[in-house]
């Protein structure tokens, strides 16, 4: 399938490794031109080169929750390949814990990042798109089903879900596309930091794999292929909706 994605531009935030970068890669595998925010300029440095140089994709040190990423990483795109087309907005997952446990500043700190970082850099994206755009949230299988032993996620990224689908409506007139993406078990350094919280991570793996329909962790790849055609115009019709990536895991409807 020809997605449509040739000589278009796409912002890709957390994207030096792990689901952004899966996804920056199938982007720039289809033609389009990518770019991606990290940490450090080396991470960034790398990232860049793996995913073709500087011709197809550009990197900016940035962090979502600081009140000025989302005006630099729009101007960076426009300024740097003269468009955009859409944005994919990743963030790290918050902290393990409780809702008992959890301190206050973790619940704060996870709120500017996670929620109000996304929400601004979507709402500096709908100023610039146009018809044909589109706005996409990573989320989590939380938005659905909370996740033992992540409290802090479990309570944000439905609120966030509830926001994407809101701004579906209100953008849908201007012929720009929101829709979320919520990864269950993928094979990342996230998921194996939680594992490795266990007494067994080997166990607790096995035990995790045996929830999931398919028998398995998901790929990378997986992910950034359902991520690189939700973006795509060949998804011309689809907005508003989560998306699950979770090899059934999930269990409602």
């Amino acid at each position: 399938m020809d997605l449509g994605l040739g000589g278009r531009v796409y912002l890709v935030t957390a994207a030096t490794r792990g689901l952004g970068f899966a996804t920056a890669r199938e982007l720039v595998a289809d033609g389009a031109k990518v770019v991606v925010t990290g940490r450090t300029k080396e991470s960034l440095a790398d990232a860049v080169e793996a995913l073709g140089g500087a011709e197809v994709a550009e990197g900016v040190v940035a962090d979502n929750g600081d009140p000025d990423t989302a005006t630099r990483l729009i101007g960076a795109a426009l300024e740097r390949f003269g468009r955009l087309d859409g944005v994919l907005i990743s963030v790290g997952g918050p902290a393990a814990g409780s809702v008992l446990t959890s301190p206050e500043s973790a619940w704060r700190d996870a709120f500017e990042s996670v929620f109000l970082g996304a929400l601004r850099i979507a709402r500096a994206a709908a100023d610039v798109l146009g018809d044909g755009g589109a706005i996409g949230f990573v989320l989590s299988a939380s938005v659905r089903e909370p996740i033992p032993g992540l409290a802090v996620s479990n309570g944000l990224r439905p609120g966030l879900a509830m926001a994407a689908k809101t701004l579906a409506t209100e953008l849908g007139p201007e012929g720009i596309r929101v829709f979320g993406l919520l990864p269950a078990r993928i094979e990342t350094e996230r998921v194996a930091h939680l594992d490795n919280l266990a007494a067994d991570p080997a166990a607790a793996r096995a035990h995790a794999e045996a929830g999931i329909p398919l028998r398995r962790y998901g790929r990378p790849e997986e992910f950034g292929k359902v991520a690189a055609f939700a973006l795509s115009p060949a998804a011309s019709y689809l907005t508003g909706v989560m998306i699950p990536v979770d090899g059934g895991a999930l269990h409602g409807i």
